[in-house]
């Protein structure tokens, strides 16, 4: 089966070879790119190609076509996808160029809202420890917990207790308003 991420950071932010990646990576942050419903993978595909940094995270779900139950890759926060980059005016004009995107996320080109580091590589984790990975309610409240051992050391997110050795491990994306959840084994974690 194929990994659950589409992609990792293509090249590093402020590569100065490439036209799309101006400035030094110190200037580099994680934005919100909202697109058209199911039109996720054709901007990703379109920015690539122009040299930008993208991470476009998907999960495993069950799919029935012509009577067939299989799995297939879907996006992990429908409509969304995050860039990557030293953001100036000149990028802003040639992401929002991108058939099928509507917008990136903030109020205008020099004040966009930032998807923190630590979400993003939280994200990233969970893809590469290949767990089995289903959306989640947003939760603001709750007890937020790290873990403390295993391929997911180090993540933060909240812990919501299913079964006595086992829980649910919920990530979010603030600025989206979006979580998933991951089951992990409840005696790895510890309060954040």
């Amino acid at each position: 089966m194929p990994s659950n991420a589409e992609s990792t950071i293509d090249q590093p932010c402020g590569d100065s070879d490439s036209p799309a990646s101006p400035g030094d990576a110190a200037d580099c942050a994680w934005y919100a790119l909202y697109t058209r419903s199911h039109c996720e993978q054709l901007v990703y595909d379109q920015l690539t190609v122009k040299g930008f940094s993208l991470f476009l995270p998907k999960m495993e779900v069950w799919s029935r076509r012509g009577g067939l139950r299989h799995r297939i890759l879907v996006p992990m926060f429908p409509s969304y996808l995050f860039l990557h980059h030293a953001m100036d005016k000149v990028s802003f004009i040639e992401v929002n160029k991108a058939r099928g995107l509507v917008r990136i996320l903030g109020e205008r080109w020099d004040r966009l809202s930032v998807v923190p580091d630590t979400e993003i590589e939280a994200m990233q984790k969970v893809l590469t420890a290949h767990l089995p990975v289903l959306p989640h309610p947003y939760l603001r409240e709750g007890q937020r917990v790290r873990v403390m051992h295993g391929p997911l050391a180090g993540v933060e997110g909240i812990l919501m207790r299913i079964k006595p050795a086992k829980g649910l491990l919920v990530l979010s994306i603030e600025l989206l308003q979006r979580s998933i959840a991951v089951e992990v084994d409840a005696t790895l974690v510890g309060a954040a």
